[in-house]
């Protein structure tokens, strides 16, 4: 058995493309070795900004040979009359590499066909690797490539150097031009090189040790958070750990060497978001605070490198940093010098999209939608209408201008420094939140109002202008804000409908000229919008039926289709579920099919003289006992109720099916048996489409 080992050296690769790296050699070079019908005791990647790296144990030096039966032509036309082979079986004895005589017959449902054994395998582990390689290295998906020199290969950055060994023997192959061989690289400066390895075995601790680099990333990472957290406790802090940040600072380096620096207490008086913001995105470094969760006057950044100086170093990124918190100190006293009514007369000129006017105009059609949703759902229209005309106000701000991923975040600030009201701040600091699917909603009413009118006229907006997202493109985020709606309003409990929603942020957009009909755009936004809703409950986990059947009725009230699916999810649960689903749903197909497809009018009433059968007297009574039970329950929207009452009719329902001629000859019977079930279908089709239900 044998170690393998492959290094891609090259120039630094973004921190982003590291675990994707990784990953993407794990999975080809395990699916492409066990195609080829080895075995292997280990499969280990990783990745460093240099350095890409395959090692695999217990190689074989040898493919495992393995036989498979091949079937070839039919029997019938391999042989002439007089029993010799005719060129089809003597083709496929070439195809197998054996002779004719030692193929057999092999009896299949379609007749007697040719058949023999293949042998593949045998090959030299050394040949199969050198086919494997290149070819893996060359498909490998990155979101950028680039070609250097004048080669045709593209690659994430310049392949330097490229080290392949099985055992002790160099892998032979050559990709970008670059040959294969036993020599690597080390650390740029702690162990630059270069190092010729004898062995695959001897990779790792020559790397290490004498390379002074440290190949696996959560090594690097558990290493940085414990020598962060180590020197912070010295000056009496913690580090505010940042994962992202954390992923992409551990993708930066080979040899992480936390260093904690420190500015001048007196940008304590900056937003503690000004003073983040400015270690974090242009300096990579991470804040401190105190056991009281205040700011202090220090920061963690991470080296690549143990400094012959570190004073000198320290000292570097300090004057570095200072020099963003003297701007940011800068931008803060300006914007305290202006006033919301400057910036709002600043964002008439600035466009939102171009045919959808300024953000100006925005804001007004925002703060007018505000209004009305806070009338819906019982909140201070006046406070969410002062919300909806600020919120992009910090957009002409300085700080914003400089930071971008502070807006909202310093509109909130500014608004209470400004005099406005806690609420209207709040709902300007939370207005683009959910960011994400993973990303808390806004925690109070005014922002989670703010959050949905912005959303909805960005959404009627492109609509409108046909700029409906396809499966490539969706350039102005837009499932990102139905997924956005959907979620506040299902943890908000919001009742509205979407679509009337819809036809309200329309007409605050006046006469425009539109690209689509207005009819139109509502029609294939609200069809956008309930797809993005299907796809929230999808993975959130739900059943694909269980979605198709709830989303099929009055799918405009998210917040009672999301209560709508649970109580089915727990109907669904039980035992008998299959069953009841099966008689629900053959209820449904036999009014659609004999009500409205056979132009038959079904009121849902029936008269209790006609009936005759006992099975349908008690299905008669059950359901005069349910309707008052089921209005009840709907009223308080007790959905688990009103599943159960359902499930609790199905027995009666069967006996009906099974003891009443439902559709009889006698057209009056036949008629009053089919109102007695169209009234069970008209409290069904609250609930749910059960004929969705394909159990």
């Amino acid at each position: 058995m044998s170690t393998f080992v492959l290094e891609i050296g090259t120039e630094e690769l973004p921190s982003r493309f590291l675990s994707n790296v990784e990953k993407e050699l794990a999975d080809r070079f395990t699916a492409g070795l066990k195609e080829a019908g080895y075995t292997f005791s280990l499969l280990d990647t990783c990745a460093t900004p240099r350095r890409s790296v395959v090692i695999v144990e217990g190689l074989e030096d040898t493919q495992p040979v393995r036989e498979e039966l091949v079937m070839g032509p039919p029997a019938r036309i391999a042989f002439d009359a007089e029993g010799n082979p005719t060129k089809a079986a003597q083709g496929f004895a070439k195809t197998l590499g054996i002779d004719v005589s030692a193929l057999g017959r092999t009896q299949t449902e379609k007749g007697e066909y040719l058949s023999g054994m293949k042998k593949t395998g045998g090959v030299p582990t050394l040949d199969v690797l050198a086919g494997l390689c290149p070819a893996i290295i060359a498909a490998l998906p990155f979101a950028k490539r680039m070609r250097w020199g004048d080669g045709e290969f593209a690659f994430a950055r310049p392949i330097r150097w490229v080290l392949a060994l099985l055992g002790d023997v160099v892998v032979p192959f050559e990709v970008g031009k670059v040959a294969s061989g036993r020599v690597t690289q080390g650390h740029r400066v702690l162990g630059p090189g270069p190092f010729t390895i004898k062995t695959a075995g001897d990779y790792v601790p020559t790397i290490v040790k004498e390379g002074a680099v440290q190949l696996k990333a959560a090594e690097r990472r558990a290493y940085i958070v414990s020598e962060g957290n180590r020197i912070a406790e010295a000056v009496n802090g913690k580090i505010i750990w940042i994962d992202g940040l954390l992923d992409e600072v551990q993708g930066l380096v080979e040899c992480p060497v936390p260093l904690l620096g420190d500015f001048d207490p007196s940008f304590l008086e900056l937003p503690r978001e000004v003073l983040l913001t400015s270690m974090q995105e242009h300096q990579k470094s991470f804040g401190v605070e105190d056991a009281s969760g205040n700011l202090m006057p220090h920061f963690l950044t991470v080296l690549n490198l143990h400094p012959k100086d570190l004073s000198l170093v320290k000292k570097g990124w300090e004057r570095v940093l200072r020099a963003r918190l003297e701007d940011g100190r800068f931008f803060w006293k300006t914007d305290l010098e202006a006033t919301f009514d400057e910036w709002l007369e600043a964002l008439d000129a600035v466009t939102f999209l171009a045919p959808l006017g300024s953000m100006g105009e925005k804001t007004r059609r925002i703060s007018a939608l505000c209004r009305w949703l806070a009338e819906k759902v019982q909140q201070d229209p006046e406070q969410a209408a002062r919300a909806g005309r600020l919120s992009k106000a910090d957009l002409v701000s300085a700080m914003v201008g400089e930071f971008d991923t502070l807006q909202g975040i310093m509109g909130g600030i500014y608004a209470r420094k400004k005099g406005e009201t806690e609420a209207v701040a709040a709902a300007l600091a939370e207005q683009y939140l959910p960011s994400g699917p993973d990303s808390p909603v806004p925690a109070t009413e005014l922002g989670s109002i703010l959050s949905i009118a912005d959303k909805v006229d960005t959404l009627v907006g492109c609509f409108g202008l046909g700029m409906i997202p396809t499966g490539a493109a969706d350039p102005y985020a837009l499932r990102r804000c139905a997924l956005g709606i959907t979620r506040i309003m299902l943890e908000r409990g919001y009742r509205f409908d979407v679509k009337e929603l819809f036809e309200e942020a329309q007409r605050l957009y006046g006469d425009r000229k539109w690209k689509l009909a207005p009819a139109e755009a509502i029609a294939k936004l609200n069809d956008f919008f309930i797809a993005r809703v299907k796809n929230y409950f999808l993975t959130q986990g739900k059943e694909t039926l269980l979605v198709e059947a709830v989303t099929a009725v009055d799918p405009d009230n998210v917040w009672a289709l999301g209560r709508r699916l649970g109580a089915l999810e727990s109907m669904s649960r039980q035992d008998d579920f299959p069953q009841a689903a099966q008689t629900f749903k053959r209820v449904a197909n036999i009014i659609r099919k004999q009500g409205h497809e056979a132009g038959v009018d079904l009121q849902g009433t029936w008269k209790r003289e006609l009936l005759q059968e006992p099975a349908e007297m008690a299905l008669a009574e059950a359901l005069e006992k349910m309707f008052a039970a089921f209005e009840a329950a709907w009223a308080n929207d007790d959905f688990e109720a009103l599943f159960s009452m359902l499930a609790a009719l199905r027995p009666a329902v069967d006996e009906l099916f099974d003891k009443v001629m439902v559709m009889c000859e006698d057209p009056a019977l036949r008629a009053n048996r089919l109102n007695m079930l169209k009234a069970l279908t008209l409290r069904m089709e609250r609930l749910a489409d059960f004929s969705a239900l394909q159990l």
